[in-house]
């Protein structure tokens, strides 16, 4: 079973994969005989991927909106690349340092040429500072670049979300075909509230509209992804207390959360919460 993603991915859900696979065998009996795990907002699919290996016998269906899965088509293109990028910057610029204008252009030139695949994700996790994301490759090349080359290849992801159903279709459309259907998990981990989501391939911001739209769309069984970073808790509580649209869905759920960090001093808590 896959411990994290076989390739970069930002908010992939690797610290979460133990209690997800708890709350998945408390409340699925089996092999998950008779049900389906939508995981609507499907990132890595490192969730679609945990959950069919759980309960294997299950459909697991992968909402693969921003094309993860044809990345992994080309993982020998994108370890060509990284090869060929450590190269200009190995034993030249120390890890996690800035690079001079030189190499950055010498990098930029090794892009342009490179005749095969490109992978943004990938080329943003190595020259960009602090896991910073960029939606096109003018972008990258606007931002100062670092040295944050991997220094090692990406394995092959054989078997990665083999046996998994792998579309792609947006949530409002997704959620309302399994409405009122027994035994349909929806596995939730939207972006973050108004936040800019070029790793979900969107041209505008994940708002507040699609937030509520997705409120109202919700109901159990599920398992809801968030973080401190969103006051999700907040809202939730909130609507029960208001009994606000649709706060039945929401009543006595169960949380389970853990402390994060995404540096020194940028501490939060990312939460799972889930009503079966």
């Amino acid at each position: 079973m896959f411990k994290q993603a076989p390739l970069p991915f930002v908010g992939q859900k690797r610290m979460f994969l133990n209690q997800f696979k708890q709350v998945l065998n408390e409340n699925i009996q089996g092999d998950g005989k008779g049900w389906t795990i939508i995981d609507v907002f499907g990132g890595s699919g490192l969730l679609s991927e945990t959950a069919k290996r759980t309960k294997p016998v299950a459909e697991v269906i992968y909402n693969d909106f921003d094309g993860y899965s044809e990345r992994l088509k080309h993982i020998d293109d994108i370890n060509k690349l990284r090869q060929e990028i450590f190269q200009i910057v190995d034993g030249i610029v120390p890890r996690n340092k800035r690079l001079d204008k030189a190499l950055k252009e010498k990098i930029i030139n090794k892009i342009k040429e490179f005749n095969g695949f490109i992978d943004l994700a990938s080329l943003s996790s190595w020259l960009l500072f602090s896991g910073n994301q960029v939606a096109t490759l003018d972008e990258l090349y606007s931002h100062d670049f670092w040295h944050c080359v991997r220094q090692s290849d990406y394995p092959e992801a054989g078997g990665y979300l083999d046996g998994v159903t792998i579309i792609r279709e947006s949530f409002h459309t997704l959620i309302p075909r399994f409405k009122g259907k027994e035994k349909v998990l929806l596995v939730l981990d939207p972006p973050y509230l108004c936040t800019r989501q070029e790793s979900y391939k969107q041209e505008r911001y994940f708002d507040l509209i699609d937030f509520l739209r997705l409120i109202h769309l919700t109901e159990p069984p599920y398992i809801f992804f968030s973080s401190t970073k969103s006051e999700f808790i907040r809202f939730i509580d909130y609507l029960m207390e208001s009994k606000a649209d649709n706060w039945q869905a929401f009543e006595n759920y169960k949380r389970i959360a853990i402390q994060a960090s995404a540096s020194h001093n940028g501490k939060y808590e990312d939460n799972l919460v889930y009503k079966f």
